[in-house]
């Protein structure tokens, strides 16, 4: 019998129509996972538990507490320890936010070529402004995107539109010559429903189960600067 699997989408480089590139930060910017899975396995280690490797918990990092509890410790949002667990972790995580976290190799470069193309860029996440905020500011990002917009600015967060919208109104672009740039589905979902293009940062925090060549996403990138062909004002043959 014929394979019913229907074929993956066809995505050609090709330069988007845009003025303005949003990014997700956790697996998309920086590599957060190590500091993570570090503050994971500090709760664990609270009750008497053995590590975790990293490897095994940084696929859930783009997941937050709910991924890296579930991951780590086997324990999801109907479970009854959850809530202590979950303000233990944050609480673990606030107290070492950017030991082991870096940025990706290459986004300063590509930062650097992105405002050289008088493109505006900006930074939307579902982490909490109260951790955000000083992670930047340590990652010497606070004052140079033009926006901002952390899981707690608006009454919703993605795959909600609503942070992605916010985000394009304080760049002063309309959505549709914005492009989102994120590591998870939601991503995908929250930037279409926005009426943004959207691209998968393939090299962030994707679980094995994941088939991220199935998202309709405009397009897919290996690493950061793989960015720059899809963004105007890049020099032609």
């Amino acid at each position: 019998m014929p394979d019913a699997t229907p074929p993956l989408p066809v995505r050609v480089v090709r330069t988007l129509a845009v003025d303005a590139v949003l990014f997700d930060l956790d697996g998309t910017l920086a590599d957060t996972a190590p500091d993570l899975a570090a503050a994971l396995n500090r709760v664990r280690r609270a009750r008497g538990l053995g590590p975790v490797p990293e490897s095994r918990l940084r696929p859930s990092a783009s997941h937050g507490a709910r991924g890296l509890l579930g991951t780590g410790m086997g324990v999801l949002p109907e479970h009854p320890e959850y809530p202590t667990l979950r303000e233990a972790f944050l609480a673990e995580y606030e107290a070492a936010l950017c030991v082991g976290t870096t940025l990706f190799a290459d986004v300063e470069a590509l930062l650097d070529a992105i405002e050289a193309r008088s493109l505006k860029w900006g930074i939307v996440t579902n982490k909490a402004t109260r951790y955000t905020t000083p992670l930047l500011d340590l990652l010497g990002l606070g004052g140079r995107a033009g926006a901002v917009v952390c899981g707690d600015t608006t009454p919703h967060a993605k795959p909600h539109p609503a942070p992605l919208l916010a985000a394009a109104e304080r760049l002063g672009i309309v959505p549709g010559r914005c492009v989102y740039v994120g590591d998870a589905e939601r991503d995908v979902t929250a930037g279409i429903a926005a009426g943004m293009h959207t691209i998968v940062a393939r090299y962030g925090y994707i679980e094995p189960h994941e088939a991220p060549e199935t998202w309709p996403a405009d397009g897919l990138i290996d690493d950061p600067r793989a960015l720059l062909a899809w963004l105007p004002g890049g020099r032609r043959a």
